[in-house]
């Protein structure tokens, strides 16, 4: 931990000068870049980057646009994560996923950080901030579900290649409506923009603004598990899930940190459910739209035990802001 400190404070100390100037640092640890990330956020809320550990010509995107550092949530944040922080460090890669909700202009949003560090010092951040959040969210974003930060105990760890082929594996499960393409554990919970989509004890709260009769189906598909649902076809709304960077891994405590483009046509208007008693169909009321989407999985013993997703809609065939 020691190290990790010395290391940001020697970069925020050097400012934002070119990272080929330096001696290289010493290597990034998973403290040193859950560090970073708070060194980040703290800056953040003061509006100041040149307290951030930043280096020249950083490369800094939100909600898919290129900006300049300073711009987008810099300008109107106005309170630090507290209590809703997950931290997804990985240093064979020297990135960090980071979910955690601040305010701005003191109103609560989530917010899906990537960070790539060099020498101690970030040369890529990216945002992605949903704004528009609603109360039956934001009573799930307080704090995070246990087990993103408890350690997976070493006899239930994978190999670092088995957990992204498995978090990648969430995605064509979705998208080719297949359970078993998944190793879903019994207890997978899914919660999006805070709001528990899978697994639900009680009939889940609907999306705002959705007409009544899709708000009965939305409630029973609710109650159903990860598995279960994919094997309904209830996502088969969604066109593709393209743009996958599945990269970021956090063996210890199991996670993997995903950014995605889920692209929706729009030209199914309804949806044909499979093995769902007294529901056969389900209307549909929305695009053409794309949604960049992060997702945090959780994964021991070789299956995918906890999803924390959030996401925003963008126009159809949107890129990520991320291509070179």
């Amino acid at each position: 931990m020691r190290r990790a400190m010395l290391a940001i404070a020697l970069a925020v100390s050097l400012g934002a000068s070119d990272i080929t100037a330096q001696a290289p640092a010493p290597p990034c640890d998973r403290a040193c870049l859950s560090g970073i990330v708070d060194a980040y956020l703290t800056a953040l809320v003061a509006h100041d980057p040149s307290k951030a550990p930043l280096a020249r010509g950083a490369r800094f995107t939100e909600n898919t646009g290129v900006l300049d550092v300073g711009e987008g949530l810099w300008i109107g944040s106005s309170e630090a994560p507290a209590t809703f922080r997950i931290y997804v460090p990985d240093p064979a890669t020297s990135q960090i996923g980071f979910l955690g909700v601040l305010k701005e202009f003191n109103r609560p949003v989530l917010l899906a950080l990537r960070l790539r560090v060099q020498n101690a010092r970030i040369v890529e951040a990216e945002h992605v901030v949903v704004r528009s959040l609603n109360e039956s969210g934001l009573k799930n974003l307080v704090r995070p579900r246990a087990a993103f930060a408890a350690d997976v105990r070493p006899a239930e760890r994978v190999p670092r290649a088995e957990m992204i082929r498995i978090a990648d594996s969430y995605y064509d499960s979705l998208a080719k409506g297949i359970g078993a393409l998944t190793p879903y554990a019994d207890d997978c919970v899914r919660h999006e923009n805070g709001m528990q989509t899978s697994t639900n004890r009680t009939p889940p709260s609907p999306p705002p603004g959705i007409p009544p009769e899709q708000a009965a189906a939305f409630a029973t598909l609710g109650r159903l598990g990860c598995a279960a649902q994919m094997d309904t076809k209830m996502f088969s709304y969604i066109t593709s899930i393209d743009l996958r960077r599945v990269q970021i891994v956090d063996e210890q405590t199991g996670l993997v940190f995903g950014l995605t483009m889920f692209r929706h046509l729009g030209k199914l208007r309804t949806i044909a459910l499979q093995g769902v008693p007294n529901l056969t169909s389900m209307a549909m009321n929305f695009g053409p739209i794309d949604l960049q989407a992060a997702h945090v999985f959780k994964i021991a013993g070789g299956k995918l035990h906890e999803i924390e997703a959030m996401g925003y809609t963008l126009p159809y065939k949107s890129n990520s802001g991320c291509e070179r």
